[in-house]
């Protein structure tokens, strides 16, 4: 019989998404992030890429089947607080991703989009990204697309904030509840408003109609290879942790800004950045 005594259980937190051996993105990035901000991270694999810094050369894709046992497994005996879900390349592990959420209702569902690495490989195709858009946007408490992944769910470019504006209303209509638009994909570090280009990364927050930006300086680097995984695993931490959507935007953005500043220089590429405890401000 066990009499330790359990005083305070960190929340369970599981990602379901590729796996990048090179660990600066994808289910290691995820991983990392849960444990920086005290949760247990779990995860699922739906596909084995072939990369580093410098790209994205292939990948081997699980079968629906594999991701069911391995989440239907985590599910039976932790209690989930919060998933994430990046990588899913195809539609038949969507939508048993999808009949996953539903059988089991874990508190928080944070779904980012992964459609195309940063170094133009195509992680999923048209057919699999209409399917996401209907069988996951309606159960997600967020979407979370950079911009080339919004322009290419709704066809819209881009390139103002009303652009934004119109972006997001037509998510909303596909069915996601609360949409984060990153920005830090813009040539300018943001979205041009009003023709203005500071230098400055700003992500928009769309919960239902009401709007609220997130401002960080944008810093000149090569270190951004996993800042979308990164962003969204912290999100879902921080919701697991019990803080509202808002605050836990603004404490993941905080955390992956610190995570570029103090990025090391790894690889000949787009170096990974800096996920620890230590990147938490």
């Amino acid at each position: 019989m066990n009499s330790v005594k359990k005083e305070s259980q960190p929340p369970v937190c599981m990602t379901i998404a590729g796996l990048d051996p090179s660990g600066g993105a994808g289910i290691i990035a995820d991983i990392k992030t849960f444990s920086a901000f005290g949760c247990f991270a779990c995860a699922a694999i739906t596909s084995v890429t072939f990369q580093n810094t410098i790209g994205v050369f292939g990948a081997v894709h699980q079968t629906a089947d594999s991701v069911n046992k391995q989440t239907q497994a985590v599910f039976e005996d932790y209690d989930v607080t919060a998933l994430k879900t990046g990588m899913l390349p195809t539609g038949e592990i969507i939508r048993e991703v999808a009949r996953l959420i539903k059988k089991f209702s874990p508190k928080h569902v944070v779904v980012d989009p992964v459609v195309r690495s940063t170094s133009g490989f195509d992680l999923i195709d048209d057919a699999a990204l209409k399917i996401l858009i209907e069988h996951l946007f309606p159960l997600a408490d967020l979407i979370t697309p950079n911009i080339p992944e919004a322009e290419r769910i709704t066809g819209i470019a881009l390139r103002s904030h009303d652009d934004i504006v119109r972006a997001t209303a037509e998510m909303q209509a596909m069915g996601a509840r609360n949409v984060l638009i990153k920005g830090g994909h813009s040539a300018d570090g943001e979205v041009k408003e009003k023709g203005n280009a500071a230098k400055k990364a700003k992500d928009h927050l769309f919960i239902g109609g009401d709007l609220t930006v997130f401002e960080a300086d944008f810093i000149e680097t090569t270190a951004t290879h996993g800042t979308g995984c990164t962003l969204a695993a912290a999100i879902a931490a921080n919701l697991a942790l019990g803080h509202d959507l808002i605050v836990a935007v603004k404490i993941s953005k905080d955390f992956v800004t610190e995570a570029i500043r103090t990025a090391p220089n790894l690889g000949k590429g787009h170096s990974p950045i800096n996920i620890s405890p230590s990147s938490r401000v």
